[in-house]
């Protein structure tokens, strides 16, 4: 016990620190921005800034409100909307299904098929720009220390290969003056980053891997859960009920 009496007040000091910027590093928001950073300082290197003109983090309004898109290179070989994923290990999954699946140390997680989330930022970017198929590209990029255990379709890529897969675009289809136009729309019509928009932007992720947040009672507002009946002739079946059970006894049937 003297021993630790006797250590310095500033190694106490070193160690919470330590421990706080380890938990920041692992923080979902930082992995994020790591990846961001990355594919960012990449397209430095290895595309050229006059011929790809690029935005990052481009808030754009939606019918059902707000989507943020990583990154939008627009050159005259069309425009790219790219999609970030920073994760390690080993990332499997089809084109069409619906959940990826990463698998790190022994241990399975799934999350949302990238193109299909990449589909919305696409449209946006349509949308904003008033142009139709064949001139946006969708592009999915991993870093960190990411494998895929199958052969992936070629617009998914780890962090190197996206510029080789833009730049594998080389028929010119857009005019310069086009090019132009399409970087002043889109800076135009990109919303104000604030905390505000950019809370919905998450709340809305949350809610497409999580059908259960933020469903709300409809007569006192708490959270919905889902239970299961425990007796009865309707034993076994599930149904919405509210969280402020027994305060409030709200029920709705699942659909």
């Amino acid at each position: 016990m003297q021993v630790i009496e006797h250590v310095p007040a500033f190694v106490w000091w070193v160690i919470a620190i330590a421990v706080i910027a380890g938990w920041v590093l692992r923080s979902k928001r930082v992995k994020g921005l790591r990846g961001e950073l990355s594919v960012r300082f990449v397209a430095w290197l290895g595309l050229d800034k006059a011929v790809y003109h690029r935005l990052h983090n481009v808030v754009l309004r939606t019918p059902d409100g707000a989507t943020q898109v990583d990154h939008v290179f627009i050159s005259r070989f069309g425009v790219f909307v790219v999609e970030t994923k920073h994760m390690s290990g080993w990332i499997f999954g089809r084109e069409a299904d619906p959940r990826w699946t990463q698998s790190l140390y022994g241990k399975n997680w799934q999350f949302q098929n990238p193109l299909l989330q990449n589909y919305k930022h696409v449209k946006a970017v349509e949308d904003a720009l008033g142009t139709g198929q064949g001139v946006i590209h969708s592009v999915v990029v991993f870093t960190g220390n990411s494998k895929f255990q199958k052969a992936m379709p070629p617009n998914v890529t780890v962090l190197g290969g996206f510029v080789s897969y833009v730049k594998s675009f080389y028929l010119e289809i857009l005019s310069q003056e086009l090019v132009d136009r399409f970087l002043v729309e889109l800076q135009r019509r990109a919303l104000p980053k604030s905390n505000i928009l950019r809370r919905h932007h998450v709340r809305r992720l949350r809610q497409r891997s999580d059908p259960n947040a933020y469903r709300r009672c409809p007569k006192c507002s708490s959270r919905l859960v889902i239970r299961a009946a425990r007796r009865g002739s309707n034993a076994g079946n599930r149904f919405w009920a509210c969280s402020a059970y027994p305060k409030c006894k709200y029920t709705q049937a699942v659909s």
